[in-house]
């Protein structure tokens, strides 16, 4: 087993904190990498020792959200659906920083499309389209409907300060979606 060094995992989660705490404050494109030393009390190169560059390190932030979001979704299949709907919206709020930094406009929009593929996977991979296909509803169309639907509920969710508990959110959208596709 491989042994890691607690000096760079500090460092690593300090970058990435930093990186999350500026798209909250400004573009992640206005953002620089000194920027993000700056902010994570680290110097240039040790970023460049974790990260190719700002780019490379989102991505790896971003994989790490979708990663996780996939790991639950594996949990969900041994669980109700409208819990497994509450577990997604526990795990937002627990990220809040990361999420809203990136589905508020200052966000980046590479987010919601790789967020958006996910759910699309997804729905397609684990969901029972069959009672909309006994109404005679298109498989495909009705992911597409329902995959941006619940990406903009999510949107809506952060953008609007998280109105509702994590519990509300999850029993309401799975609802909605028990609605429809039942």
């Amino acid at each position: 087993m491989l042994k890691v060094d607690r000096r760079s995992l500090k460092s690593q989660e300090a970058i990435k904190k930093a990186v999350i705490e500026l798209m909250s404050e400004k573009s992640f494109d206005d953002i620089t990498i000194q920027d993000i030393a700056d902010q994570a009390n680290v110097n240039r190169r040790t970023i460049y020792l974790h990260y190719l560059d700002k780019y490379d390190l989102l991505d790896k932030l971003i994989e790490e959200h979708i990663e996780e979001l996939k790991r639950l979704c594996e949990l969900e299949t041994e669980v109700d659906s409208l819990e497994g709907d509450a577990t997604w919206f526990l795990y937002f709020e627990q990220h809040y920083s990361f999420f809203s930094a990136m589905l508020a406009s200052k966000g980046a929009p590479f987010f919601r499309s790789r967020f958006l593929d996910f759910v699309t996977d997804d729905i397609k991979n684990g969901w029972d389209m069959s009672e909309g296909k006994r109404q005679g509803i298109d498989e495909e169309l009705l992911i597409q409907f329902i995959s941006p639907a619940y990406v903009g509920i999510v949107e809506w969710w952060f953008i609007n300060d998280m109105p509702y508990s994590p519990q509300v959110m999850g029993k309401q959208v799975g609802m909605l979606l028990e609605n429809n596709l039942s």
